[in-house]
């Protein structure tokens, strides 16, 4: 059990959880969570660090459909530029392994963003804090666990 499913079960909050083959042939884990769990693209949502011109750390979640506009990001987060995070830097955070950095449950609070879109989905799907290990919940509840702010983040 991973400390994002842990807090999920020590608050009560309604969730399910889904393994899968988390095998990366290149295209990004997430894709690889979209394939194998027949899911939308636009409900899986992908977790990311940057890192601020204050050099302060940052989490941003945005559908794997898309990608980060780290300029919208830095402008939301009151700083002039963002840039993404080292995986060793992002890891070292999170307490998590790059391709399963889970939203939730992370060693360290860190401030954290996620693309409005999540508030139009009945359910969001995010790492479970493993490869290959997926939580779906609804957005509020996410939102409300890790104190994120809805904005503008994503690209297609």
């Amino acid at each position: 059990m991973t400390p994002a499913i842990r807090l999920l079960e020590s608050r009560g909050i309604a969730h399910e959880v889904t393994s899968y083959s988390a095998d990366d042939d290149g295209s990004g884990y997430g894709p690889a969570a979209v394939a194998a769990l027949s899911l939308p693209a636009e409900s899986v949502f992908k977790t990311l660090l940057a890192r601020l011109d204050d050099g302060q750390l940052v989490v941003a979640l945005v559908p794997v459909s898309g990608s980060l506009d780290l300029k919208a990001l830095a402008k939301a987060a009151g700083a002039r530029k963002a840039h993404m995070a080292a995986a060793p830097e992002a890891e070292r955070a999170t307490g998590y392994t790059v391709g399963g950095i889970s939203p939730l449950g992370q060693k360290k609070r860190l401030a954290t963003f996620i693309d409005e879109s999540a508030r139009r989905l009945s359910q969001v799907h995010v790492s479970g804090g493993r490869r290959g290990l997926e939580l779906s919940l609804a957005p509020a509840d996410l939102i409300a666990l890790t104190g994120a702010r809805a904005i503008a983040l994503a690209r297609d």
